[in-house]
């Protein structure tokens, strides 16, 4: 649930987004009493379902930088599982026009990125557990989930808010007010 993104060609419409279903507001509402993301403003919300005899995981990336801003929550329900963070290779940083890098931390990553190097970073997930990815690990390191890591049905929901540009003062924020507005929206 959120607005329409074309990532190849940054942009953005209302698509068909008319807010997110009440059966979710109490997780949006419970973001309030947690400090680091006291004043979060759902954008996107996903709902993702991993199934390890379909073969699931997650490739490893960092999340567009230009729409999404500095914090991805992701809610893990169902099962555990493992976050698996890795240092991207920065070489490929120059090959990108950002509109937004904030302190200059964005650093897009290849499509084709398929080697870990050895650096790795391994987090646990728990069923019910909530995860805030920001600041350097947001920014500088892929995330993804392996293959090896689904043992079982794994439900979670993504969370994603805008980035500074698309909100109020930002100059892209006549493009995401109405996005803003509809995002306010439980039905």
């Amino acid at each position: 649930f959120g607005p329409k993104c074309n990532f190849k060609k940054r942009r953005l419409s209302m698509g068909n987004f008319n807010g997110f279903p009440l059966s979710t507001k109490f997780v949006q509402d419970r973001f309030n009493q947690i400090p680091i993301i006291k004043d979060y403003f759902t954008i996107e919300q996903c709902s993702l379902e991993y199934r390890p005899e379909m073969g699931a995981s997650i490739d490893p990336h960092v999340d567009d930088c230009w729409i999404w801003g500095e914090r991805i929550i992701t809610l893990s329900l169902q099962s555990d599982t493992v976050l698996t963070l890795t240092p991207h290779n920065i070489k490929y940083s120059n090959q990108y026009n950002i509109d937004y890098i904030p302190n200059d931390k964005c650093l897009p990553i290849p499509v084709n990125h398929v080697n870990y190097p050895i650096d790795v970073v391994r987090i646990l997930m728990p069923r019910r557990s909530l995860l805030v990815l920001y600041g350097k690990p947001r920014y500088l390191w892929e995330h993804s989930i392996l293959r090896e890591d689904i043992h079982e049905r794994r439900v979670c929901i993504a969370y994603r808010e805008f980035t500074p540009p698309y909100l109020k003062g930002g100059e892209k924020y006549t493009e995401g007010y109405d996005i803003l507005q509809k995002a306010k929206c439980f039905w």
